[in-house]
């Protein structure tokens, strides 16, 4: 972003659902540049600008959101190196997820599918090889061009009532909308929304997932708190949400990815679909949590400090003793946990991650270098610290080698420990 004139941030002060001024800071965590700006050597003696992190409850609908928003141009326009094929699981709930949403909503060859968010086209390649017509719209340039290379027609803007009257007008209503882990990224949500309810023809749906706050609570995953998270979403105050839209959420789905996830199924009210139980249950186990509460918030901060301590006392042990010990996986995430638990002090030798777009770079803000998975072999190290969590299982299964020959891994949450 080269012009001036441009603030790279800003306080919000309304609430992103419901409007409301009534906000109230729930969390605090340590700033921390943008979770996704990998350097080059070259670039290391540049300072990187830090951002708040700082959760704000809505007091009128309990909607929970990040107080500072980073300018989307410096976020997703500049590089963005997170792209959805990199990762053998999150392909096949993509591929799981099209082949459902294909039956569940009985798509026949011909009918639009809109992506938005649509990242490298992994989501609607699935789609389109069972003869659906395809199109993504995302923002990262790069990440969009590599799309349309592989036959994902993708424009590369950001998403809004405008781009969806020029999609419809070109290639008609869609049938399905859909999203991936966007709609948590985006400051403008009811200019998305107004978009989502153009494109859609009249029994069309709209579906997205985001990360599930109660999760996120329940397992004190705080490091999914980041700039390009915006919100923290939970069912109840999506309710009314869509309904300024003509819109009802019909259907909520927990799932796994990114940790723990929901997919909600809305659709305009012409279409006359019942919302099934799902959506009620959600709610009523929410507000037996108290996630909409302050008290109940505020205590979570001194819950995720207690792991911090926990952990910060178990690796500086281990290096204290002489053990190496090495990042497995350099999500945005890592970049939050990092930071807020203190690690980027010569506690890990480098990270090693599967994206090839992030290997030779060095991690934001700590310079921590970040190499191919296969270094942990060639250089032996004593422990393995997953910053990847949400894919533990998975590394571990591919790494079995690495712990035969005496390697360990270490898990840092919900509770630190090592896996022998």
């Amino acid at each position: 972003m080269n012009d001036p004139a441009i603030q790279d941030s800003y306080e919000r002060k309304t609430c992103r659902l419901c409007g409301s001024k009534r906000l109230d800071s729930v969390m605090e965590l340590t700033p921390t540049p943008p979770g996704n700006h990998f350097r080059t050597r070259a670039q290391l003696s540049e300072v990187q600008k830090c951002y708040p992190l700082e959760l704000r409850l809505c007091l009128d609908c309990g909607h929970i959101q990040l107080s500072d928003v980073v300018n989307p141009q410096i976020l997703y326009q500049e590089d963005y190196s997170y792209v959805s094929g990199t990762s053998p699981v999150f392909v096949e709930h993509l591929r799981e997820y099209a082949e459902s949403s294909i039956r569940r909503f009985g798509l026949l060859p011909g009918d639009l599918v809109i992506d938005i968010g649509s990242n490298d086209g992994t989501a609607l390649g699935f789609f389109q090889e069972n003869g659906c017509r395809v199109v993504g719209v995302d923002p990262a340039e790069n990440i969009a061009q590599l799309a349309s290379a592989n036959g994902i027609e993708t424009i590369p803007r950001f998403f809004g009532t405008k781009i969806a009257e020029e999609i419809r007008e070109r290639f008609g209503a869609a049938k399905l909308v859909t999203s991936h882990n966007a709609c948590a990224h985006i400051d403008d949500l009811d200019e998305v929304i107004n978009g989502a309810h153009h494109l859609l023809a009249d029994d069309g749906h709209f579906v997205f997932e985001v990360g599930y706050f109660v999760d996120v609570f329940q397992n004190v995953w705080f490091d999914t708190v980041y700039h390009e998270h915006l919100d923290y979403h939970t069912v109840k105050p999506l309710i009314p949400f869509f309904a300024k839209f003509d819109m009802s959420v019909l259907a909520v789905e927990r799932i796994k990815p990114q940790g723990g996830s929901i997919r909600v199924t809305t659709g305009k009210v012409s279409g006359l679909t019942e919302q099934d139980d799902s959506v009620g249950d959600l709610v009523s186990m929410e507000e037996a949590l108290g996630v909409g509460d302050r008290e109940t918030l505020n205590s979570f901060q001194t819950h995720v400090n207690g792991v911090r301590d926990d952990l910060v006392a178990l690796v500086r042990k281990l290096r204290s003793e002489g053990q190496s010990i090495v990042g497995y996986g350099a999500p945005t995430k890592a970049t939050t946990l990092l930071t807020h638990f203190q690690l980027g002090d010569g506690i890990l030798d480098f990270i090693v991650d599967d994206n090839p777009l992030k290997q030779n770079l060095f991690s934001p803000g700590h310079h921590i270098p970040v190499r191919g998975a296969d270094e942990i072999y060639t250089s032996s190290p004593d422990f393995v610290l997953i910053l990847a969590w949400n894919f533990a299982g998975a590394i571990m299964e591919k790494h079995d080698l690495y712990r035969q020959q005496g390697g360990r891994f270490i898990i840092p949450m919900p509770s630190p420990h090592i896996v022998i």
